[in-house]
C-alpha cells in the first residue's frame, strides 16, 4: 500500500545551502530518503519554514515528493533561536494548507526538536502516529561540549517529546544509549544507519582533481567539511595543524560556513594567525553537493574533530570517494574506519594525539599503501536505498501497532 507521508523540517530546508549555520548532515538525510521513498510510489510532503518568501510556496523535488514552505505570517526565515514562538502560528499555516488541499497522511515524521514540538500539535489534531528524528540532543550536545550553551526548553522539551510521540528514529546504536536518559523503552527506538550516494560519491583523479581546484600536486590536504560550529572541534582542528606545521607542503582546506563576515569565521582566522598557520589554511567557503567528490578526491585525509555527531555524514562521503578519514570517537565513526585501513578513530582529544594520526596517514600516503577502491568498498553497504526499506517498515511497523 503507497502511503502518503508529511515530514516536518521546520528550521532547515532539504534545499538550504549546505554547509551554512542550519544545514549540514540533516538536509541531505530528508532529501536522499525522501527521493528515494517517492521513487517508490510512496507521496511526501515536507513541510518547511526555512527560506519561505525566498521560493514558492511548493516546489515539486522529486518523483512524489513536494517541498511546502510555510510562513505562520512570517516574513523571510526566523533564526532557529527565535522559531519556537512561532510554531503555534506555523501549525495554523499547516493546518490551512492540508484542509485547503484535502489533504490526508498515515503518518507524520518530524526532524529535530523544533520540529517534534510542531508534530506534536498535528498528531493530536490529526490524531497520526508520529515519529520523530532528533539528529542531535540537546543534553548530549551540552555534555560533551561546553560552549554549547542549551536552553532549558529544548531540554525539557526533547524529555517531553519522547514520551510522547509514537516512535523515536536514530541513525546509531550510541544514540540509542544515549536516548536511555530520557526514560524511552528499547522498543520505541529504531536505529536506521544513514546511507550515501554511492553513484556521485565515487573516487576521482586526485590529480586532475586538484588542478580543477587550484591546489598543488605536492600538497599534504587536510581537509574539513561542514558547519563552523564550536561542537565540530574547529579550535581542536586548528591546533592539530599548528602541530603538523613541519611537514612539507600542508594545507588545511575548510569547506563550509556561513562567510567571512560571522563571528566564527573571524575567530579561526585570529587562531590561524596566533598559531602562524595562516599560509596553510584555506577557507574555500560553501561548496555544492555536486562539486564535494571532487574535494574529497583531491584530499590526503579528511579530518572529523567533532564533539559530537549523530552520525558522520561527511565521513561516510569521504570514505566512498576512497579518502581515509581521522576522526573522533563520535557517531557511527567506529562502525565506519577502519584503524590503519580506512583512517582512524583518536583514542584521545588531545590535538596532540590526532596530529599523529593525520601524520600517520601522510606516512602510508607516502608508501602507497592506502587503497582508495578498497577504502571505497568498506561502506558500499550504506545506501540510501537500504535506509529507506528500514524506515518503510519503521512506518508500516508503527501503524500496525496499537
Amino acid at each position: 500500500m503507497a502511503l502518503n507521508i508529511a515530514m516536518l523540517s521546520i528550521h532547515s530546508s532539504p534545499i538550504g545551502d549546505l554547509g551554512t549555520q542550519d544545514t549540514g548532515g540533516m538536509s541531505v538525510y530528508v532529501r536522499e530518503l525522501a527521493k528515494e521513498i517517492g521513487r517508490r510510489g510512496h507521496c511526501i510532503d515536507i513541510f518547511t519554514q526555512h527560506n519561505s518568501g525566498r521560493h514558492q510556496r511548493v516546489v515539486d523535488l522529486y518523483d512524489n515528493v513536494r517541498l511546502i514552505h510555510v510562513s505562520g505570517g512570517t516574513r523571510g526565515s526566523v533564526s532557529k533561536g527565535a522559531l519556537y514562538a512561532y510554531l503555534p502560528q506555523l501549525f495554523h499555516d499547516l493546518e490551512s494548507f492540508k484542509i485547503k488541499q484535502n489533504l490526508e497522511y498515515d503518518i507524520l515524521h518530524s526532524h529535530y526538536w523544533l520540529s517534534g514540538v510542531l508534530g506534536a500539535m498535528a498528531q493530536s489534531a490529526w490524531n497520526i502516529d508520529h515519529l520523530l528524528t532528533y539528529h542531535t540532543l540537546g543534553a548530549v550536545k551540552q555534555q560533551t561540549c561546553p560552549s554549547e550553551h542549551e536552553t532549558e526548553l529544548r531540554l525539557t522539551s526533547e524529555r517531553r517529546l519522547a514520551r510522547g510521540c509514537d516512535g523515536l528514529v536514530v541513525a546509531t546504536q550510541k544514540e540509542k544509549e544515549y536516548l536511555s536518559r530520557y526514560d524511552v523503552s528499547d522498543d520505541k527506538i529504531t536505529v536506521i544507519p544513514c546511507g550515501v550516494d554511492l553513484h556521485r560519491f565515487k573516487p576521482l583523479d586526485k590529480p586532475s582533481a586538484r588542478r580543477q581546484l587550484g591546489f598543488s600536486e605536492d600538497d599534504f590536504i587536510v581537509l574539513y567539511v561542514g558547519r563552523y560550529a564550536p561542537v565540530k572541534g574547529l579550535h581542536r582542528l586548528f591546533e592539530t595543524v599548528g602541530r603538523l606545521a613541519h611537514l612539507p607542503g600542508l594545507r588545511l582546506v575548510m569547506v563550509g560556513g556561513d562567510g567571512p563576515h560571522t563571528p566564527m569565521f573571524r575567530q579561526l582566522q585570529s587562531q590561524a594567525t596566533a598559531l602562524n598557520i595562516q599560509n596553510r589554511v584555506t577557507f574555500a567557503g560553501r561548496v555544492e553537493q555536486k562539486t564535494l567528490p571532487q574535494y574529497y578526491s583531491a584530499a590526503d585525509v579528511l579530518a572529523v574533530p567533532s564533539y559530537y555527531e549523530s552520525f558522520g555524514l561527511v565521513a561516510l562521503e569521504a570514505l566512498a570517494c576512497g579518502t581515509p578519514v581521522v576522526t573522533t570517537p563520535v557517531g557511527a565513526m567506529e562502525k565506519m574506519v577502519k584503524d590503519g585501513v580506512t583512517g582512524y578513530v583518536a583514542t584521545d582529544s588531545d590535538p596532540k594525539h590526532f596530529a599523529r594520526l593525520i601524520e600517520a596517514i601522510g606516512l602510508k600516503q607516502q608508501q602507497n599503501s592506502l587503497s582508495p577502491s578498497k577504502i571505497r568498498a568498506s561502506v558500499t553497504q550504506f545506501t540510501w536505498a537500504r535506509s529507506a526499506s528500514l524506515l518503510l517498515e519503521a512506518y508500516r511497523r508503527a501503524l500496525h501497532e496499537p
